[in-house]
Order: C-alpha cells, then structure tokens, then sequence
C-alpha cells in the first residue's frame, strides 16, 4: 500500500494525539474552609493551639500555664500562608489567634519529655489501681476467676455403624 492513501471503504483514522479530553481534570468541588488556620511546620518544633478564652471570657490562667510548659506564640509575620484577620482586642500582637485559640510552637525535645513524663504516670496510676482493685480478692469470692474450656472428641469406636 502507498503512503498516504488508505483502502477504500474505511474511513480516515484519527490521529490520537490530536484527540483532546473535553476535560482532563475533574471538576473542582467547593469544601468548607478549616476553622483554623495552617502553618508549614519548621523541623524541630511541635505545633498545638492553647485556648485563651472560652465563650468570651479570657483563660489567663491557661495561657500562663501554657507559657510556663514552654509553649510560645507562633508570629504570624513569620507564617504569611496562615491569613487570618486579627482580633483587634487581642493582648497577642503579630500572632496567630482564631475564636479564642492561640497557635503556639515548643521544641519537640520538650513534647517528647513531656509525653514520657504523662505516660509514665498514667502507668503508675493503673498500676496503683489495679493493685488496689486486686486487693479486695478472696478466695471464696474471687474478682476473677480464671475459666478454662476443654474440647473432647469422641474414642472414634462408632455405635452401630454396620
């Protein structure tokens, strides 16, 4: 067959690569924004939100607390991808506060000590507990009993099987 002409009766093939998709991506679905703002986390810190009001009354107490644990406000000159509008009574300038929350940053050396430390006395607490729970067992009337299933199977000398 010649280059360029084609067997009769056929229609003319269309080239694929001049095919084009009416659409190649999906159609964007409109999602309701995050209440709070996100930050690019940096290597070496942890990120939380501390409350400093509840239902309009300010949390000094907390926010001291917070403060002394280590944990300190996160600029917001140093995070332009969380916009938010700041709340011009707000005792925080050039941080990041939403409806009473204030993003605040620590090392992770800190939360990690600070995990261990909860964890270990959650540890101790049960511990504490369930020794004193296991105190009250007697013997005539036990909290626990250990309870043990036994399956059997028949000898295998059927009955009447002639």
């Amino acid at each position: 067959m010649v280059e360029g002409t084609r067997p009769v009766g056929r229609p003319p093939r269309e080239n694929r690569e001049e095919k084009v998709r009416a659409k190649e991506e999906r159609p964007k679905q409109w999602t309701p924004p995050e209440l709070l703002p996100h930050v690019d986390e940096k290597d070496g810190y942890s990120y939380r939100y501390i409350r400093t009001a509840t239902m309009g009354q300010a949390d000094p107490k907390n926010v001291s607390a917070k403060f002394r644990e280590g944990w300190e406000p996160v600029k917001a000159s140093e995070h332009p991808e969380a916009f938010s509008m700041t709340d011009p009574n707000s005792q925080f300038t050039d941080a990041i506060e939403v409806g009473g929350l204030l993003l605040c940053k620590t090392d992770e050396e800190l939360t990690q000590q600070r995990d261990a430390y909860v964890d270990n006395r959650t540890s101790q607490a049960t511990q504490s507990v369930d020794s004193n729970y296991m105190r009250e067992q007697d013997a005539r009337m036990p909290l626990f009993k250990d309870k043990s299933t036994k399956v059997t199977f028949g000898s295998g000398g059927g009955q009447g099987n002639a």
